[in-house]
């Protein structure tokens, strides 16, 4: 046998059970606290300690005879002094079991009257009337327009044929910004700045102005349209325009040299414009009943994203998702009559309800998941409504309205809460419809007596 088989043998036999136990090795140290070292255990008294059926007691230990006795009996005896076993078993005592069937009615009950609760509350209050009604003379009935902007400043902006008002919610104080001579031309578009310290207003002459509203004086006037401007958007310093020329136009407002990119795409008006909550993508919707999506990076070449065609009529009505930034809803006209959510990052729709009504205006609701969408001509339902939709799952919630005639434009004011209607009936409607939720059921008769006193009408001029 070689050195190297020799060595192996040796050292197998070493680490061998059965060598560990004829001649015990004694260390200093006592092993590893998770794998026991076996030299130092007593193999064979413990085997006699495991199987001996008579229990050996320590005669050196320092406990006395009646602390045995004692523990004895605590270990072998119930407190009413019945002998019992350790680890025997009994099932569960009568006391428990009613417990636990206690603790489980009482959560069913509790359940049961959760439940009760949640079917006999309402969601939210759901407002049943408007909370003020102003009266808007010479309100033009045109689909195509967006004649209606209200700022972080807590003003609202509004076109009332030729001449454009500013009213207060603070102080309900009314002013008139500007008037068009003429009876050809009036602003078809308004829009506020992100940070309300300009005015866009878009003219039915292919006009663009930027009006600061402090000194009631025009800034300055932008060219580029050769059409009717019904529509303008705002991202930052990008103020973005569509025309009945077909054609979208950034103008980069500090420069000199307004104009930055020009894109034609659309085969007919450009009635819907929205930019993105973080500005990287615009929503444009067209009178050709197509939807595109553009990112702001690449508008320069012209080059979209999506080019959406599942309207069938022309689409006006754009909004984008506060919580999704890559959601965004869009409403067609009255042949099409459908709300449809896309997923912009696929180009995918991913949901679609049909209102069986001209779409105007949609809104979503900052502070819940829902959108509510303004509707005009019908040939079935929903009528000059405002209805709830609940989102993801587009359901509704409820319907508002006491319009006339349809609804041209929807905005929402700065908190989130309230909702302006513009009605092709001279009117402008206030709905708190997006307010938080309602304490109790006590504030069901204080939505009622609002409802009541809501048909206040004022004039805004």
């Amino acid at each position: 046998m070689d050195e190297s088989a020799t060595w192996r043998l040796l050292e197998s036999d070493w680490y061998s059970p059965r060598r560990l136990h004829d001649c015990p090795t004694h260390y200093s140290f006592p092993g590893d606290r998770f794998l026991p070292n076996r030299c130092l255990m007593d193999l064979d008294k413990a085997h006699t300690l495991l199987t001996s059926k008579t229990p050996q007691f320590n005669t050196s230990s320092n406990f006395n005879q009646a602390y045995r006795q004692k523990l004895i009996e605590n270990l072998s005896l119930d407190s009413q002094g019945r002998p019992f076993k350790i680890m025997v078993f009994r099932g569960s005592p009568k006391s428990s079991r009613k417990s636990i069937r206690f603790v489980d009615e009482l959560r069913q009950e509790v359940a049961a009257i959760f439940e009760k609760d949640c079917k006999q509350t309402p969601y939210r209050c759901i407002p049943k009337g408007e909370k003020r009604v102003l009266d808007a003379p010479r309100l033009r009935n045109d689909y195509y327009s967006n004649i209606m902007s209200w700022g972080i400043n807590n003003i609202l902006a509004v076109a009332l044929g030729p001449e454009l008002y500013l009213w207060n919610s603070e102080d309900q104080a009314v002013h008139k910004l500007l008037q068009v001579r003429g009876g050809n031309d009036w602003p078809t578009s308004v829009t506020w700045s992100e940070d309300a310290s300009t005015l866009a207003v878009g003219y039915m002459c292919s006009n663009l102005q930027l009006w600061d509203v402090e000194s009631s004086k025009l800034i300055r006037s932008l060219q580029g349209h050769s059409g009717r401007i019904a529509s303008t958007a705002w991202n930052g310093h990008i103020l973005t325009s569509g025309s009945r020329d077909k054609s979208i136009i950034n103008h980069d407002v500090r420069a000199a040299n307004s104009l930055a990119s020009c894109i034609k795409r659309h085969a007919d008006e450009v009635c819907g414009l929205k930019w993105s909550t973080e500005g990287n993508r615009l929503a444009s919707g067209g009178n050709e009943n197509l939807l595109y999506i553009w990112e702001a990076s690449k508008m320069s070449s012209s080059k979209f994203l999506h080019r959406l065609s599942d309207h069938c009529a022309a689409v006006k009505a754009l909004a984008w998702c506060p919580y999704q930034n890559n959601v965004l809803a869009s409403g067609g006209g009255l042949s099409d009559g459908c709300i449809k959510i896309w997923n912009t990052e696929k180009g995918i729709c991913i949901n679609n309800i049909e209102t069986k009504a001209q779409i105007c205006g949609l809104e979503w609701n900052r502070h819940h998941k829902e959108i509510l969408s303004g509707h005009g001509y019908s040939i079935r339902e929903n009528q000059n409504k405002l209805c709830l939709w609940r989102y993801p799952s587009m359901t509704k919630v409820g319907e508002l309205g006491n319009h006339k005639s349809r609804i041209i434009n929807l905005c929402q004011s700065p908190d989130g809460i309230t909702v302006i209607s513009a009605g092709a009936d001279e009117t402008l409607r206030f709905w708190d419809v997006f307010g938080p939720p309602t304490a109790g059921a006590g504030n069901s008769m204080v939505s009622d007596l609002q409802g009541l006193l809501s048909f206040r009408t004022s004039l805004l001029r």
